[in-house]
């Protein structure tokens, strides 16, 4: 316990601990002078001198050059200026609002992804959240409709949950990127920081819905809201398992991701379109992302440190004043 309080310390000048050589060269200095006052004397008996001593004041002689020292000794450590981390304010950051929309509709359950597109975005999308403890993170999901899974928080572990719960057949099928974009763009619109991004993650071309996805593009900019378009999906064709009367069969099926959309929505709003073809490749974009927006953002810390010199000082100078009285009082004449 003690270690870790002294842990804390810190000293704005170190280099006065040099001083410090002054202690033992003081005390040589004085233990010197003692040898060097030292008389001697030869007597053929000592039984005159035999007297019993009652007084503790001969044996307090050298609490002078005691007091002196250790008073040199907190005065030098309180020219160090050691400061107190413990009272340190928590570094708080303008940090960046960030909502991840999520497509979960049907075809998100194709195969060309290990274990499925869903399922492959969720993980990827939650070693995403846990990289960034600093900010709030939101998520919305859509497919037929959209709504927000979970509003933006710093509880990073409430979101991995709600996160990992999500399926497809939540809401009807269907692919409605500008509702879940606009969805996502209502969740930050009133966000005071210094960035707010969505990433939009689907894999197919908008279906449904009453809002066109560069109406819901226009929105955010309005907003200041950045999107990051993801479009998930292999080229070609993909693996879909297709339930039947014989059990669960795959079916290829042809990947339809609008990239056209995709792109027109990241460039009205500033930021970017990727295209993830495998599960490497939607980590790689997630990683490019975490760059981006930390490269965008200044970070500032604000610290409070606490100087603990004074007592020091005060209790250097009490050893000081104790010694002066001592010496021109109960034991002048002994202190030296």
């Amino acid at each position: 316990m003690v270690l870790n309080v002294f842990s804390q310390i810190e000293f704005a000048n170190p280099g006065f601990f040099w001083l410090l050589l002054l202690i033992p060269a003081i005390v040589a200095w004085y233990i010197r002078r003692e040898q060097k006052l030292q008389g001697s004397l030869s007597v053929s008996a000592v039984n005159g001198f035999s007297l019993p001593v009652k007084s503790v004041v001969p044996r307090l002689r050298h609490l002078g050059i005691i007091l002196r020292a250790l008073a040199l000794l907190l005065l030098i450590i309180a020219l160090a200026r050691p400061q107190s981390a413990l009272s340190w304010q928590n570094s708080t950051t303008q940090g960046i609002d960030i909502v991840i929309a999520s497509d979960i509709s049907g075809s998100m359950l194709a195969e060309d992804f290990k274990p499925n597109r869903l399922e492959a975005g969720k993980n990827i999308a939650i070693d995403f959240i846990k990289d960034r403890p600093d900010d709030r993170i939101g998520l919305v999901i859509f497919s037929g409709e959209s709504f927000t899974q979970c509003p933006l928080t710093i509880d990073h572990d409430v979101l991995i949950n709600l996160f990992a719960a999500i399926k497809n057949g939540m809401v009807d099928d269907g692919t409605a990127i500008g509702m879940g974009l606009a969805t996502a763009v209502n969740r930050l619109k009133d966000s005071e920081a210094k960035s707010k991004v969505v990433i939009l993650l689907t894999d197919g071309s908008n279906n449904s819905g009453s809002i066109p996805p560069v109406t819901a593009a226009e929105i955010a900019k309005q907003f200041n809201v950045r999107v990051y378009t993801v479009g998930i999906g292999t080229h070609g064709y993909a693996p879909y398992p297709v339930q039947t009367s014989m059990g669960v069969r795959y079916q290829n099926m042809p990947v339809d991701v609008d990239e056209g959309t995709l792109t027109k929505i990241a460039r009205i709003t500033g930021g970017k379109y990727f295209r993830a073809t495998d599960n490497e490749k939607l980590k790689s974009i997630y990683e490019q992302i975490d760059k981006l927006e930390k490269a965008k953002i200044d970070v500032t810390q604000y610290h409070k440190k606490t100087e603990c010199f004074l007592p020091l000082a005060i209790i250097a100078l009490l050893l000081l004043l104790t010694e002066f009285i001592l010496k021109n009082t109960l034991l002048k004449g002994a202190l030296t």
